[in-house]
């Protein structure tokens, strides 16, 4: 009996010998560093969508400030025009054209006809999709920013406070993703070279 005793208790000693160490805080950690990556995807989806595509493609970029074209583009909405050719405009696209041409103020409408002057110049007729009567004048090739490339809800706001400082953002932003990536890389490092000595002890 006392064989046995000895026996269970030395499979005991064993075991709690050889199970892994538990530190306290480790789930935590754990959750903290998935909160980062995730922080980090979308920090990085945001760059893509608002400031890197506008850049590479050469768009503009513009936050709607009215109601005319609610309820899909809602005050707020943030806009990213690409220009485009005005030969390949069509009624149903939505165009940001120059209220004046030459004039900072523009207007983003959607193209409802498309008719041409007595001097066979190509003119549009647009209409915000919330108002009732189209805009009073036609608009021209000079006027034309470019056609509606995608828009982005509730962001807009958000992007004009940035925009003022867009040229330093993006140099700040991916000195960010390289530190935080060699920060994730050293942890790494340090967890693996943690771990082989835990499990050398253990031998």
């Amino acid at each position: 009996m006392s064989v046995i005793s000895h026996a269970k208790a030395s499979v005991e000693r064993t075991s709690a010998a050889t199970a892994p160490e538990r530190r306290p805080g480790g789930m935590l950690r754990t959750v903290g560093r998935a909160m980062a990556y995730v922080l980090l995807l979308i920090a990085a989806l945001v760059a893509l969508v608002m400031i890197v595509v506008p850049m590479a493609t050469g768009s503009h970029t513009y936050t709607v400030l009215t109601n005319s074209m609610a309820p899909k583009y809602a005050p707020g909405t943030f806009l990213v025009v690409k220009p485009t050719p005005f030969a390949q405009l069509k009624v149903g696209d939505i165009i940001t054209y120059q209220i004046e041409s030459g004039k900072a103020g523009v207007i983003s409408h959607r193209i409802t006809a498309v008719a041409a002057t007595q001097s066979g110049a190509r003119v549009l007729t647009t209409q915000g999709d919330n108002n009732s009567l189209a805009d009073a004048n036609p608009v021209q090739e000079m006027q034309v920013q470019g056609k509606l490339f995608y828009a982005v809800p509730y962001v807009g706001f958000v992007a004009n406070a940035v925009g003022q400082y867009r040229d330093s953002f993006v140099p700040i932003l991916a000195a960010g993703f390289i530190g935080f990536g060699a920060l994730g890389m050293v942890k790494g490092s340090m967890e693996k070279k943690r771990a082989r000595q835990s499990a050398r002890r253990s031998q």
